[in-house]
């Protein structure tokens, strides 16, 4: 083992990699859209808080609007409503103190904490709470408006057009679910791919690094369900995006089922882990891996391209008919089978997020 190549290694990491401006480039390419709503709905806002209302310094109009909307990957309408109505929330009691008391530190201090009560009273969100504290205060600092409440107006008129922005200028839900389900995909071919090496070389180190890597699979999952529910959820009150829903449907189905194989491909890097103890090569169990990975690859691949679809079934398919541990390992340890076992019921996420009923998909592999 000492003379093998060691599984990790030194990167030198230059003084152009330290200081690439390709994250950069990354971050204004997902927050154009995002800026481009904040820009509209605060500057529409501003406007006609000034034409409307007659105020010359509608300033909540434009940052109750940039607050709701932020630069989050989360959008849905929910979200942004629930901002608007805490920020709402801190506006009104900041004003309703300031009639009663006046202004002052003080005043300042009994608002704020009076305001994050009641917000914590009726959410259990802390951003709905610090929403609420921010607009308080800046409503209890500035100078009072030209007539009692009009700030909340122009708070009012600030959500308004943030909900509308959201509406009318989308951001791309399906482009965010499509850059989030290929980064949970590509980790999920090297954590298989990982596992298949370790099979190879009946290597213990490389099946647990794999198991971590399996393990770590979590919040990549957890960043694309967000943004396809955000996307979904936009696309139910966009009328641009109807021919979105589809689309948006099936990506749905398919973080489900991935979500399931994700579990199950934990279990499979465990019991790799203990049938790799011995440093014993399993190519038998190893060939199995490498198909259901190339598998894998193919579901991956039709996040894209829907064609991709009925190949990845097929290739699928395939698979399971033969995953019997007796047929497969007549003379093999139990651990082996155990392992093989193991395997069944990855295959069977993988062929529903696929498409395949989940009762056909279960029928599809051999009964022991």
């Amino acid at each position: 083992m000492s003379d093998s190549q060691p599984v990790t290694q030194a990167v030198p990491v230059t003084w152009r990699r330290r200081f690439s401006p390709r994250p950069g480039l990354a971050r204004l390419r997902d927050s154009w859209i995002a800026v481009a709503q904040i820009v509209v709905a605060a500057t529409c806002a501003f406007v006609l808080a000034r034409v409307l209302w007659g105020h010359e310094t509608p300033m909540l109009a434009a940052t109750v609007s940039i607050s709701s909307l932020g630069l989050a990957r989360d959008a849905r309408p929910r979200r942004v409503v629930e901002t608007v109505i805490g920020m709402l929330t801190g506006v009104l009691l900041s004003e309703a103190l300031r009639m009663v008391f006046g202004s002052g530190w003080w005043q300042l201090a009994v608002t704020l904490a009076l305001t994050m009560l009641v917000a914590r009273f009726l959410s259990p969100s802390p951003q709905f709470a610090i929403a609420a504290a921010i607009q308080s205060s800046i409503a209890m600092i500035l100078p009072l408006g030209p007539l009692p409440f009009s700030r909340l107006a122009d708070g009012a008129l600030g959500g308004a057009l943030a909900i509308l922005v959201t509406a009318l200028l989308p951001r791309s839900p399906v482009a965010a679910a499509v850059r989030e389900a290929r980064a949970f995909f590509a980790e999920f071919d090297a954590t298989a791919a990982r596992l298949v090496g370790a099979l190879r070389r009946g290597d213990r180190l490389r099946a647990e690094r794999g198991l971590e890597k399996a393990r770590a699979l979590q919040p990549l999952l957890d960043t694309w369900r967000t943004a396809l529910e955000s996307g979904r959820a936009i696309a139910r009150i966009s009328p641009f995006l109807r021919g979105r829903r589809t689309e948006l449907e099936r990506h749905a189905r398919m973080l489900q089922a991935m979500d399931l194989a994700m579990r199950n491909l934990r279990v499979v890097a465990r019991r790799i882990v203990y049938t790799t103890d011995q440093g014993e090569e399993l190519p038998v169990p190893a060939a199995a891996m490498a198909e259901i990975a190339r598998a894998a690859t193919l579901v991956g691949a039709s996040i894209d391209d829907i064609a991709q679809e009925p190949v990845a079934r097929e290739a699928l398919l395939a698979i399971a008919r033969r995953l019997d541990p007796a047929s497969m390992l007549p003379d093999g340890s139990l651990g082996q089978q155990a392992l093989v076992s193991a395997m069944r019921p990855l295959v069977v996420d993988l062929l529903v997020a696929m498409g395949t009923p989940p009762a056909e998909a279960r029928a599809a592999i051999p009964r022991i």
